[in-house]
């Protein structure tokens, strides 16, 4: 199974935190850095060259969600930045994500670089079975709602899904063995929940199938990034178990 280095979310609010932050992720090896709303609305491309010039893959998760030809639009953009995964809401439909993968397409073939692995959003980990049917008023359950996501966005070509490690194995029961299943929602042992409600750790993530994991505040809010970086990705790359 293709297993990805941690994605680190730079989950920060300036650029001087955030390039901090590269420049202490500068390691053996690399993770990808999760780019994230909050940063790039703020910095906008600046910010996808300042971790590029470091030599990081990156990993643009604006979670775009449109009609098709505003989406297209804005996936050429995205694809014009040579970065290496970005997302898009299942929830948009097929023919939002073939627009998307699309314009992701074009646009990276303008620039001459191979296009991002287009991911989709099933589930956000801080949804629940309460919120899935009290609030957006779905009768699936939360499995049927997320494996119903995947196989749409397998169908129209996209490399993945973003998902709960909990739902890995539902997915795969519906998907080809190459559909990647990349997990956010991690959390080493001991570690706070914070806003998270389905969450795992790297090892168990590891166990149940993930291509890669998102981890965030465990790393950046640690008082040592690297050194939580570095235990995270040996327990999910199975160099040593978790304690």
């Amino acid at each position: 199974m293709k297993r990805f280095v941690p994605m680190v979310a730079i989950d920060v609010a300036t650029k001087q935190e955030a390039i901090a932050l590269f420049d202490k992720l500068m390691v053996d090896p690399q993770p990808i850095v999760k780019i994230g709303m909050e940063l790039y609305y703020g910095l906008g491309q600046v910010i996808v060259c300042e971790a590029k010039k470091r030599g990081f893959k990156v990993f643009l998760d604006l979670k775009l969600y449109d009609i098709p030809n505003t989406v297209h639009r804005a996936m050429a953009a995205i694809g014009r930045l040579g970065i290496d995964f970005t997302t898009i809401h299942a929830a948009g439909g097929s023919e939002m994500m073939i627009a998307g993968l699309a314009g992701l397409e074009e646009g990276a073939k303008e620039v001459g670089v191979a296009p991002a692995k287009l991911l989709a959003i099933t589930q956000l980990t801080s949804i629940d079975e309460q919120i899935l049917h009290e609030q957006q008023h779905v009768d699936l359950s939360l499995i049927e709602s997320v494996q119903n996501y995947a196989q749409l966005a397998e169908r129209v070509g996209l490399a993945g899904v973003v998902c709960s490690a909990h739902e890995i194995k539902a997915i795969r029961k519906v998907t080809g063995d190459d559909f990647l299943c990349v997990t956010p929602g991690i959390r080493p042992v001991h570690a706070l929940k914070d806003d998270q409600k389905r969450v795992v750790t790297p090892v168990q993530a590891r166990i149940d199938g993930s291509n890669a994991i998102v981890v965030g505040r465990p790393i950046t809010q640690s008082v040592d990034p690297v050194a939580a970086y570095q235990k995270i990705q040996k327990a999910f790359l199975n160099e040593e178990e978790e304690k």
